[in-house]
């Protein structure tokens, strides 16, 4: 390895031994191998969930969860419930205020449906 600085196992074990992963000599051509920043969680500024519990309405009808004013989606998710129920949907309104969800049952015309939307602050 021409212009390349090996390291010896000792540096290999004590990078190994303090998490950083592998290392490279400073005169390298090569890049250096990117490191793990440590795990954090992220804070979100505002974060709050809204949910709309389980309602049964007709099938394929929308049910809508908004964020407060002030805020926006920033994810969501719902849920069909019943004998038979399947999610027909689920996305963010265009407006980006808060989440759809809607479904259906096979057997029956109407369908249980939960909205959640996960919001921030602008």
């Amino acid at each position: 390895m021409r212009g390349k600085k090996a390291l010896g196992a000792g540096a290999l074990v004590l990078a190994l031994m303090s998490g950083v992963g592998w290392a490279q000599a400073a005169d390298s051509k090569a890049p250096a191998e990117p490191q793990a920043a440590p795990a954090a969680p992220a804070a979100i500024d505002g974060y709050q969930l809204v949910r709309l519990p389980n309602q049964n309405v007709p099938n394929f009808q929308r049910r809508v969860a908004y964020c407060p004013p002030g805020k926006v989606a920033i994810s969501g998710g719902a849920e069909a419930q019943g004998s038979d129920a399947i999610l027909v949907g689920s996305f963010p309104t265009d407006d980006g205020r808060g989440w759809i969800g809607l479904g259906r049952q096979n057997r029956f015309g109407d369908v249980g449906v939960s909205v959640y939307v996960i919001c921030a602050n602008r």
